[in-house]
């Protein structure tokens, strides 16, 4: 996110946290104020979900919850 220049006031802010009560799924990110909701399981996923979430407005379905 940093190396794509979308932080900053206004923009995309990355947080840690601790549970979000949906263990069984495994590790989640969650993209508001959309409130969608990821699974991934490598940082491939994660490029993705920056690169087409958050970049391009597209919802990655294939790594979606529920």
């Amino acid at each position: 996110v940093k190396a794509l220049g979308l932080n900053g006031k206004d923009q995309v802010r990355v947080n840690k946290a601790g549970c979000l009560d949906r263990c069984e799924e495994g590790p989640c990110i969650v993209v508001y104020p959309e409130a969608v909701w990821y699974t991934y399981v490598d940082r491939e996923d994660i490029d993705e979900i920056v690169d087409e979430h958050l970049v391009h407005g597209r919802v990655v379905e294939r790594l979606r919850l529920g």
